[in-house]
């Protein structure tokens, strides 16, 4: 980890050194607070069980009270900030749906890819290795989704103002969290609390595990700190895109050719190295953040063996997830969460569209051997 930091260091300087910690605790979060996505929404698509969507609305706000006012200022410390506003369409819709089928088969969404296999799961290398590939492949076909029909870039920030936009995200976060509670209660006569997590012994906050909503504070803190640190907020997707695009063209193709590594932003990061990119960053201090609360929670120990049909979900999934993360212009870090924290309303259709994905993905896991 030191020497990973050092490398950023000396590429690209404290800025980055400092993304890099904030990935590194980004990875420590999700791992002793095992918060994954695509296991809450299993969970409440499957069982009504709502306590994973209950804490991700507790992220939500927290974030949106972070985020909300640094963009309507526009800088932080002096320094420009931009939020994850992108546009409302058919694009985003198709992208979240195939990214939701593919969170269940793959068995994790963007960033849960990142931290399981950080935490030992050789399975996670399959899912990535696909999830690489389905991103190349979904950025040489994006400008065509992109010249889909859409409603534009929607705000709920320019729309209703700064007190306005929080108000309604904060109502918004309030009623599903209120609706998933009740739907819980009604199919299992309680709902399990987001405040507690099994003592295991030793200290709770080095060795886990974290009650979930410990870990969608954390979240929110950190990614607010990545705005104001970074001038953007958290994403993960593109890292995995520019690193299938890097694969590409180590084995001669040449992406200058295509429509979106031809654009000047993108053709600067294919030619930067790695480190230079805070993406590809931060995705390896979740990594590498992962792997140690594993080892401090005693708890690395990859598997050998993986199921052949496993391994055909995760690739399957890889593929669906990577492919539909570009089309909606990110994953459940980049679109949904970030999306929704800067009060984009591509991120609730991203949310909505998504949950269908899982449904499906829920109902096709049986056929890969996979327990619902």
């Amino acid at each position: 980890m030191a020497a990973v930091g050092a490398v950023v260091l000396d590429t690209a300087g404290g800025r980055m050194g400092a993304l890099f910690v904030l990935g590194v605790l980004l990875g420590i979060s999700l791992y002793h607070a095992a918060f994954g996505f695509t296991g809450s929404w299993r969970s409440f698509v499957a069982e009504r069980r709502g306590a994973g969507l209950r804490a991700q609305m507790v992220m939500l706000g927290v974030a949106t009270l972070l985020f909300l006012p640094m963009l309507a200022s526009g800088e932080v410390f002096g320094r420009g900030v931009s939020g994850a506003v992108q546009p409302v369409g058919v694009s985003v819709t198709i992208g979240a749906f195939l990214f939701g089928v593919g969170m269940q088969l793959g068995g994790a969404c963007a960033s849960g890819t990142l931290f399981v296999l950080g935490g030992g799961s050789t399975r996670m290398l399959v899912t990535l290795a696909f999830f690489i590939a389905g991103s190349l492949a979904g950025s040489i076909h994006f400008p065509w989704w992109a010249s889909a029909p859409d409603l534009g870039r929607v705000s709920v920030l320019n729309a209703f103002g700064l007190p306005g936009a929080i108000a309604v995200q904060v109502l918004l976060f309030g009623g599903i969290y209120y609706a998933t509670r009740r739907l819980e209660i009604a199919r299992h006569g309680e709902a399990a609390s987001i405040l507690t997590a099994k003592d295991t012994g030793g200290i709770r906050w080095l060795q886990g595990p974290w009650p979930l909503i410990w870990g969608g504070i954390a979240l929110a803190v950190l990614n607010g700190l990545v705005l104001a640190i970074g001038g953007f907020p958290w994403s993960v997707s593109f890292g995995f895109a520019l690193w299938g695009a890097k694969i590409a063209t180590a084995l001669g193709a040449d992406l200058s050719q295509t429509t979106f590594w031809g654009w000047s932003w993108a053709q600067n990061a294919l030619q930067a190295s790695v480190f230079a990119d805070t993406i590809s960053v931060m995705n390896f201090g979740i990594v590498l953040g992962a792997l140690l609360a594993a080892g401090l929670a005693g708890k690395f120990a990859p598997a050998r063996r993986i199921p052949w049909k496993s391994a055909l979900a995760a690739a399957i999934g890889g593929l669906l997830m990577g492919y539909g993360a570009r089309l909606a212009y990110g994953c459940n870090i980049g679109a949904y969460f970030s999306g929704i924290a800067s009060g984009s309303l591509h991120g609730w259709l991203w949310l909505v569209a998504a949950l269908a994905g899982n449904a499906l993905g829920v109902k096709l896991r049986p056929v890969f051997g996979m327990g619902k």
